[in-house]
């Protein structure tokens, strides 16, 4: 037996680039904060304090990944958005309660640590929380060799927000006539890219040159769309009733989630257009209607409710700040079929 030092580094694990990385870091995390945060990355755990506007606040909580949109990541070298897509899974969930994100944590693994990957990685995870007024006050790298082949990474990240008690979006107001209202997805987003990776795989070298007047990896990889500050700005102005983050499972499977037993939303097919990618990705897998708003979100990546008188108000006050709003259809009685019928 060999009775020559071992280090860690010489286990697989260097200590010298996980300290560079988080002076990298250090910078891109001071650019996110906000009111609340008492002490953020470099200690055990992070404080925030919960803002005193709040006279009842409830804590509202989220955590997710980006899944399989990393093995084209890593696949196609574009590290500096995969980021945003992390802290947009979040934040938009945590928004659909009505809650305001406060902080944002992040969790990045790899078999041996790239200082450069992983500080554009994270760099996107800063921008995604600068973007939703969310500090990021913490997180874990973790440096595991032999636990992830050469080059490749996994994310998770954990979102806490606020909002008051009596503010809590429930759907329960729902009733047959509200109008649903769509923002517009900015691609893909983060759900479905198991079929998109097929798509690709089966197109090979036929590849379109661009889509939606974007080269084609740039259209297939573009970020998650965080929906937060301009719907927090609606949500103080308007009654919105319900909020859907259209993520796995598409409209199909979301919208039930925020409505009353009973009722159903009644989508109109052809209300909100039908990007180039979508058009590529259902003519390429060559699937139905109901499979491409069961699979993605299909152009439409946050659904709300409201009541009608108060439908075009709401709409202006959104595409003010940004989005795009399309009318894309009614709540109705459920009867026999589906909680959400496209037509």
């Amino acid at each position: 037996m060999s009775t020559t030092p071992l280090s860690y580094k010489d286990a697989g694990v260097d200590i010298d680039a996980g300290d560079a990385l988080v002076e990298r870091i250090k910078p891109l995390a001071r650019k996110t904060m906000r009111e609340g945060v008492l002490a953020g990355i470099g200690g055990f755990g992070a404080l925030f304090e919960v803002p005193k506007k709040y006279k009842e606040p409830v804590l509202v909580s989220g955590t997710d990944g980006v899944g399989t949109k990393l093995k084209l990541a890593f696949e196609w070298n574009m590290h500096d958005t995969v980021g945003i897509d992390l802290v947009a899974m979040s934040v938009n969930d945590v928004l659909v309660q009505g809650a305001e994100p406060l902080f944002f944590l992040d969790y990045f693994a790899c078999g041996k640590l790239d200082v450069d990957t992983a500080a554009a990685v994270i760099g996107g995870i800063a921008r995604g929380c600068e973007l939703s007024g969310c500090a990021l006050i913490g997180g874990e790298t973790a440096e595991m060799p032999g636990m992830y082949p050469a080059g490749e990474y996994d994310l998770a990240g954990f979102c806490v927000g606020a909002v008051e008690k009596s503010k809590i979006l429930t759907g329960r107001s729902v009733q047959a006539g509200d109008v649903v209202l769509g923002l517009a997805s900015s691609g893909v987003h983060s759900n479905g890219f198991s079929l998109v990776r097929k798509c690709i795989e089966r197109a090979g070298a036929e590849l379109p040159l661009t889509l939606d007047g974007k080269p084609f990896k740039s259209a297939v990889m573009e970020p998650t769309r965080l929906y937060v500050k301009s719907m927090l700005g609606a949500l103080a102005q308007h009654p919105i009733k319900a909020l859907a983050h259209i993520t796995g499972g598409g409209l199909l499977e979301n919208i039930p989630r925020v409505l009353p037993e009973g009722l159903a939303a009644h989508l109109i097919k052809g209300s909100w257009p039908q990007s180039e990618l979508f058009a590529w990705l259902q003519k390429t897998a060559g699937i139905a209607d109901l499979e491409m708003n069961r699979t993605f979100n299909n152009g439409i990546g946050m659904v709300l409710v409201i009541e009608p008188a108060q439908a075009q108000a709401t709409a202006q006050t959104l595409r003010a700040a940004g989005e795009q709003v399309y009318e894309i259809g009614r709540i109705a009685p459920q009867g026999e079929g589906a909680q959400v019928q496209v037509r």
